[in-house]
């Protein structure tokens, strides 16, 4: 039995009986049309019983079950203005027979974001005498909502922030369902689930033309749409892969498992069961790929978690093989359900909805940002108005972090669920990016190398993502705006990759080329080694050095015959012959520390400069910076 029916009937329980309303006295047409509202009631007909309770009200003003009805109604419709209008004429009327109904009173005027006022009116509810123990459960439950509400309003109070969701339109949202939607990043793309009128759901695409407009959403063509039992659906950044929850015949372990399809240049790729490590013979759904398609979050059922569903992480090799699924712990996951994660283009920042946190009641939206180490930090309710009194659904954010999009049946919708817009409040956005992209080439021959493309943060030496390119050596990477970033590339024969990019001065949201040219292990290949670093005046390598120094130690080990030759140069300040003395020093240091690490000595050679072979000008610091280095020459392969 629907909500409203079995709560009214709960009410009537509670009855006691009134010292001035008497049921018994309503005018019998009043009554008459008031039945007729109960019948549409019956069969979920909420719209179609609103008249016959007004005529009830307009037949009989004191008619006080008649506003009570309407009140539960207009509620059920999210109409919360109408329905505490409603609800405060029938108190108006009698106070001791609205006493029971100060529940659902509380709820509308938490649905209106009137949180004292619900939560007076749910301590008036829980004053009634001889309440039943669910009544005093629901009661409870909504007083720890809007104490919750009250507090998190105090914490977060943003007087500016507007928050004014926009219905994406004609072109998106129909009479049927729209929902779980998520965006790609280069061609703007926006993919969402929609059920048909046959129950099936199905995968629709529609071209972004700014935040608020979309073309026409068509269905997605090929094999993806051909299954009808499937849902939540993710696209990668780059777009050249989907991920869904399916229910494909002879394809999955038992329940909803996760499959991959990937875009060629006949369309969409037939769908793949994405194995045992991610799925299970559990529900498996609501994924979502990190920008960078080394980890896939989503959400299960399979036991050994913490409550109904929880959130799981898998991670992909460099080999391109996904690791077992690994619960996201005790400070994200609880006793309730845990869904829809979204991992943002920054890689650091995760929206998820939970039953389990503490909120607003039913099921909220939460961020929770993973920090340098990859912890993930405790997660936090997004707050009034983007959560409330109901359950509230998936969401997904641009990469700028600005626009969000999530679904909802709010009461411009136009059938079920909608796709809306709407702004972030500044406290609960994610971390602004940059995006960077380009290929990875043979220096020589010019022709793509698909290889990894490791990224570290400059400013905690700490490893941020490792990118895998496709086989053409294409690769598009969201990174954090505001930082600088080392860039290492390694791939078999040949001289490793590795330069410090300077991106803290591009503008957010702004796109960075870097195209990166591998040069072949071979005779007079040479390499400038960035970050091999010496105090002033000194020649005992620094920490930092090991890193780089160990990428050259890999090189020799997989390479047995290959022998190297170190050199070490100066700018031009100071004595000339010190200068000397001090790059050779530096060059014998390097190659002192392969001989410690067990690469023999007929293979190392060593050489100092001095100032005598600079690359730019000593006229600057910055040039000087360029022209104290240290090189890397093989001299036999």
């Amino acid at each position: 039995m629907r909500r409203y029916l079995s709560f009214f009937f709960m009410l009537l329980s509670l009855f006691v009986h009134s010292q001035s309303y008497n049921p018994n006295k309503v005018k019998p047409k009043a009554i008459a049309a008031y039945n007729k509202a109960m019948q549409y009631l019956s069969i979920d007909a909420h719209s179609f019983s609103i008249p016959y309770l007004e005529s009830a009200i307009s037949i009989d003003p004191k008619y006080v079950d008649a506003y009570l009805s309407l009140g539960g109604v207009q509620g059920e419709l999210k109409k919360y203005d109408e329905s505490v209008h409603n609800y405060e004429q029938a108190q108006k009327l009698d106070k001791t027979y609205f006493q029971p109904y100060h529940l659902p009173y509380s709820i509308n005027l938490a649905g209106m974001g009137r949180f004292d006022s619900a939560l007076v009116a749910v301590n008036t509810f829980l004053k009634t005498q001889n309440l039943d123990e669910i009544s005093v459960r629901s009661g409870s439950y909504r007083k720890r909502c809007y104490q919750f509400a009250m507090d998190y309003h105090n914490k977060h109070l943003d007087q500016h922030y507007i928050f004014n969701p926009i219905n994406l339109g004609d072109n998106v949202n129909t009479a049927y369902s729209e929902y779980l939607p998520t965006l790609s990043v280069d061609d703007s793309l926006l993919v969402f689930s929609r059920i048909a009128k046959n129950g099936g759901e199905y995968f629709y695409r529609s071209r972004m033309i700014d935040a608020l407009h979309f073309t026409k959403a068509e269905k997605i063509p090929g094999d993806l749409n051909i299954e009808m039992f499937k849902g939540a659906l993710t696209v990668s950044m780059d777009g050249e892969w989907m991920i869904f929850a399916g229910n494909i015949s002879g394809k999955t372990y038992g329940d909803y498992d996760l499959f991959i399809s990937y875009y060629t240049s006949n369309g969409w790729s037939e769908p793949e069961n994405m194995g045992q490590n991610i799925n299970s013979e559990y529900w498996e759904s609501t994924p979502s790929l990190s920008p960078d398609k080394r980890a896939l979050y989503f959400s299960s059922k399979r036991p050994g978690g913490f409550g109904g569903t929880d959130l799981y992480v898998c991670y992909r090799d460099v080999r391109g093989k996904w690791g077992p699924a690994i619960n996201l712990g005790a400070a994200i996951n609880t006793k309730g359900d845990e869904q829809a994660p979204f991992i943002h283009a920054d890689n650091q920042t995760l929206y998820f909805t939970s039953s389990g946190l503490p909120g607003y009641g039913g099921t909220d939206l939460f961020i929770v940002r993973k920090d340098s180490l990859g912890v993930w930090g405790n997660p936090e309710n997004l707050g009034f108005p983007i959560n409330t009194i109901e359950n509230d659904g998936s969401m997904t954010v641009a990469p700028n972090g600005f626009d969000a999009y999530y679904a909802s049946d709010r009461s411009d919708s136009k059938g079920g669920l909608d796709l809306y817009h709407f702004e972030l409040r500044e406290d609960i956005r994610p971390f602004k990016t940059v995006f960077i992209k380009g290929f990875v080439y043979d220096d020589k021959t010019k022709k793509g190398l698909p290889c990894n493309v490791e990224l570290i943060d400059n400013t905690t030496g700490k490893p941020l993502m490792l990118v895998q390119t496709d086989e053409t050596g294409y690769y598009f990477i969201t990174l954090p705006s505001g930082k600088d970033f080392l860039f290492n590339v390694n791939r078999k024969g040949y001289l490793f990759y590795s330069k410090l990019y300077s991106l803290s001065n591009k503008a957010p949201d702004s796109t960075y080329h870097q195209n990166i040219y591998l040069q072949p292990i071979e005779v007079n290949a040479s390499m400038v080694l960035n970050n091999i670093h010496f105090n002033k005046n000194d020649f005992k390598l620094n920490e930092s050095s090991k890193a780089e120094l160990n990428k050259i130690l890999q090189i020799l080990e997989e390479n047995p015959s290959l022998k190297i030759a170190i050199y070490g140069h100066t700018d031009n300040i100071g004595n000339s012959a010190d200068n000397l003395l001090l790059s050779t020093k530096r060059a014998m240091s390097v190659t002192q520390y392969f001989k410690e690490k067990g690469i023999a000595d007929n293979r190392l050679q060593y050489k100092g400069f001095g100032a005598s072979k600079p690359i730019v000008g000593n006229d600057t610091e910055a040039g000087r910076a360029i022209n104290r280095r240290t090189e890397m020459l093989v001299i036999s392969y």
